[in-house]
């Protein structure tokens, strides 16, 4: 199949100048008031239908902690056991942890502190960031839907390796002078972010070293299949709410982009779905949280899975989490990886490319925990000749 590349660049995007449609309330438009406050119960479009609504007593997920010091290590037994551990957890859920990533825990916590001076603002404030598609400051009741709407805020920026600078270029041309009131986070936060985005490609090459390794090849093959990548970091900001047994911070579903890294504080909300049962994932000091999402389990032809999860909320404290999802280049093509496709595993989706499912879920699918399949029915509608091949 043929798609046509795309530029890494926020103007030149095509996917970047649609924009959703808007479903807030007249009262919302009119005011530009916040509609998530943990005082007030939440607004009918928040409440979940009874089958989907959260469970706060949920058994914890057995789930390894991965020492990454062990790819330098030197010791290939060491590497082969923690590659056993990825290979069990991939197949089963789709999520591990990660000790030992080298990310500074100063960086850490200055990304964290300019969260909070963000989401701190006042709701019009926020509002002058609001971005296209992806990037930028999102709210649920700006989104295009209208129910089962998540309780959280996010601010997301994107990230290619290849740009120089690029997070800081959108906060400063993109976003503009309305930043310049945002203060430190205009001066300061820009480059926190930037440096974080550096960081997290960093140890997410890392990461996919380990997977390969965990699949059979070579340990340099996804390493150099993502060198050239198209990624986003998203801060996600939970606040308080009245009803959490009513709603849910994000609904069930798996991320589409290929590998996600997750920071979270310590309050605790993630939960994640398997042996039909939601499990929770309690947060560990000094490790960050890896999760497979649907554009890898393509590439490894469903032997690994997407991980499926949500996010509960709570009526004491605000959650955080900072997440740097990993994908290939808009125009690549994603198709099994070498091997991996056999008579006893045969092919289970067609060609695409990551420009291609991001404009499916963004313009025709919401994400859930089907999105793979729908996605694999309409581009084989839309491409007659890009069949399953075996």
């Amino acid at each position: 199949m043929e798609h046509q590349p795309m530029e890494c660049s926020y103007l030149n995007n095509p996917l970047m100048s649609q924009k959703p449609n808007s479903l807030l309330t007249s009262e919302a438009k009119n005011d530009q008031q916040p509609i998530l406050e943990p005082e007030f119960d939440i607004p009918s479009q928040f409440i979940w239908p009874d089958n989907e609504k959260p469970c706060f007593d949920a058994p914890e997920l057995e789930v390894p902690t991965i020492d990454m010091a062990v790819l330098s290590s030197g010791d290939p037994l060491a590497v082969s056991k923690a590659a056993e551990l990825v290979n069990e957890a991939c197949k089963k859920h789709g999520l591990f942890l990660v000790s030992n990533h080298g990310v500074d825990s100063g960086l850490l916590d200055r990304a964290h502190e300019y969260m909070n001076l963000f989401f701190g603002l006042k709701h019009y404030d926020k509002q002058k960031a609001k971005g296209e598609i992806s990037y930028g400051y999102k709210n649920s009741i700006a989104s295009r839907y209208s129910s089962k709407l998540p309780w959280v805020e996010s601010l997301a920026f994107r990230y290619c390796p290849d740009v120089q600078d690029i997070v800081v270029d959108y906060l400063v041309n993109v976003l503009g002078e309305d930043m310049r009131q945002f203060g430190f986070l205009f001066m300061f936060g820009r480059r926190v972010y930037q440096d974080y985005c550096e960081a997290m490609e960093k140890l997410s090459l890392r990461i996919m070293e380990l997977i390969g390794i965990s699949l059979g090849l070579e340990q340099a093959y996804l390493r150099d299949f993502f060198q050239e990548n198209d990624s986003i970091l998203r801060m996600n900001y939970y606040p308080p709410c009245k009803n959490p047994d009513l709603t849910l911070g994000v609904g069930p579903h798996s991320d589409t982009p290929c590998l996600t890294i997750l920071h979270q504080d310590m309050v605790g909300g993630l939960q994640v779905l398997t042996d039909e049962k939601w499990h929770s994932v309690t947060p560990i000091p000094r490790t960050l949280i890896v999760n497979i999402g649907d554009t890898f389990m393509a590439l490894s032809n469903g032997i690994y899975k997407s991980c499926l999860h949500r996010a509960v909320v709570n009526n004491q404290i605000v959650r955080k989490s900072l997440v740097f999802f990993l994908s290939p280049k808009m125009d690549k093509p994603v198709t099994p990886l070498a091997g991996l496709v056999t008579s006893k595993n045969p092919r289970k989706y067609p060609d695409f490319t990551w420009a291609t499912l991001l404009h499916f879920v963004h313009n025709h699918y919401r994400v859930d925990m089907k999105t793979m399949d729908a996605f694999s029915k309409w581009i084989q509608e839309q491409e007659p000749n890009n069949k399953i091949q075996a």
